[in-house]
C-alpha cells in the first residue's frame, strides 16, 4: 500500500515546494517595485528643483 500512495507524495510535495517558490518570487517582486517607485520619485524631485 506504502508504493501506491509515493506518487501521491511525490506530486503533492512537488505542489508544496512550487507554491512556496512562487510565493518567495512574489515577495521579491514586490520589494523591486517599491525601491523602483522611490528611485522614480527622487528623480522626479531632482527635476523639479532644477525647473526652480
Amino acid at each position: 500500500m506504502n508504493k501506491l500512495n509515493a506518487p501521491q507524495r511525490k506530486s503533492r510535495s512537488l505542489v508544496i515546494a512550487a507554491g512556496a517558490l512562487a510565493v518567495v518570487t512574489l515577495l521579491g517582486a514586490c520589494n523591486t517595485f517599491e525601491g523602483m517607485g522611490r528611485d522614480t520619485e527622487r528623480a522626479g524631485e531632482a527635476i523639479q528643483d532644477k525647473a526652480k
